[in-house]
């Protein structure tokens, strides 16, 4: 047997040369040359540069962190395959369909950008039976990450709201519903202690040993307490317990009239937040308005609700609130001679109407995705240009004017 199995294979190997060498006579010279392969060529088959999923992770919270998004939202890292993860071509796409993932694996994507997040009412199971789950084990096979942004991106100045005010003409921007910054290190109370000196160092030396939060002393000279020494420590709800405890069992009955807590508010982030309130320098018709906005979002129809006693041509539109997606929360109760958004129910269209504010409906995603243009050459500067940043050519708003 092994005789036989010796024979074949050497056999084999005879004729497969014997083959080679006389495919090789019948091959002229000029074409059996090497075929020189130029940079764009390689360039456009072998990715030659790529980052870390880490890293690209940080300059996407950079840009928009995630603590301007909604408390109800689902944003960030959503799949993550097994480390080490480099990114060499990132998809950007509003909606994470099936038809997108099917385009990201044919391009090589490493990571997908989803806009809305394809992971939000919280899984399960991981199965083929629903098309979410889907996306998530076939992300998982062809080890592609996602990361969704959502209404961090509605928040942030200069994202999805910022772009869609662009297109309505020369005027003054601002949120609707500002944003607050995050407290630092999470430290939402002060807690503020007024003492001798001869007690003071021990105090600060107690609390700076629970080492939940930031305890500084200053030296204070103040009308009817006299000199004395005031304690201040930054912490979180949690540590204000403990703080408290220490100070009633370092001062004692003095704690009472010496210590303070003050909650702190969270600063207003300027530029940032939800909507955007646009009044335009120069007042416009409603015609006029419609036209900017189906060239903005390169529709041909809209749906429009007209305002009590507002015509196309006689009104004039001199402010515009606005919210991309869904904006019938955001634009509840606020006054503008116009509401734009991508849908709204029939009975906020109502009420909008019924106190003379018109109503432009483009379809949710159809106020959305036309950022995704603007951002591609933002993430490119902001990865140095290490990720090639495509914009699906697959994706669409499922709803169409037939």
């Amino acid at each position: 047997m092994w005789g036989r199995m010796l024979w074949r294979n050497l056999v084999g190997r005879t004729l497969s040369c014997k083959l080679f060498t006389s495919l090789c006579k019948n091959i002229s010279p000029k074409r059996c040359k090497p075929q020189r392969i130029s940079a764009k060529t390689l360039s456009t088959t072998v990715p030659t540069k790529m980052a870390d999923l880490a890293k690209v992770v940080t300059v996407l919270n950079n840009f928009a962190p995630p603590s301007l998004a909604e408390s109800w939202d689902n944003v960030g890292l959503l799949v993550e395959p097994s480390p080490p993860h480099k990114v060499s071509r990132m998809l950007l796409t509003n909606d994470l369909t099936e038809g997108v993932l099917a385009e990201a694996v044919e391009k090589k994507a490493n990571l997908i950008l989803s806009y809305h997040p394809p992971i939000f009412v919280p899984l399960k199971r991981l199965t083929q039976s629903s098309w979410k789950e889907r996306i998530a084990v076939r992300c998982l096979e062809n080890c592609i990450a996602v990361y969704s942004p959502h209404t961090a991106y509605d928040a942030v100045k200069g994202g999805v709201n910022d772009w869609l005010a662009a297109g309505l003409g020369v005027g003054q921007v601002e949120p609707l519903h500002t944003s607050v910054q995050p407290h630092p290190q999470g430290h939402v109370f002060l807690l503020e202690v007024c003492v001798d000196k001869p007690a003071a160092v021990a105090l600060q030396e107690k609390l700076a040993a629970l080492q939940q939060g930031e305890v500084t002393m200053q030296d204070v000279t103040a009308g009817s307490r006299g000199d004395c020494i005031k304690i201040n420590m930054r912490c979180s709800q949690h540590a204000l317990v403990q703080a408290v405890n220490c100070v009633n069992q370092t001062l004692g009955d003095k704690a009472v009239t010496s210590l303070q807590v003050v909650k702190l508010e969270k600063p207003p982030l300027p530029g940032a937040g939800m909507g955007r309130l646009v009044t335009l320098d120069v007042p416009v018709t409603m015609s006029d308005l419609l036209s900017r906005v189906k060239t903005h979002l390169r529709l041909n129809h809209v749906r429009l609700g007209m305002g009590e006693g507002r015509t196309l041509e006689g009104s004039t539109v001199r402010s515009v609130a606005l919210c991309a997606g869904s904006g019938g929360s955001v634009l509840k109760g606020v006054k503008a001679d116009v509401y734009l958004t991508g849908e709204m129910s029939h009975h906020d269209i109502l009420d909008a109407v019924a106190m003379g504010t018109s109503v432009i409906l483009c379809e949710h995603s159809n106020t959305e995705r036309g950022f995704l243009r603007v951002l591609q050459g933002q993430l490119t500067a902001m990865l140095d240009g290490k990720v090639e940043v495509m914009v699906s050519d697959v994706d669409k708003d499922p709803v169409e004017v037939v």
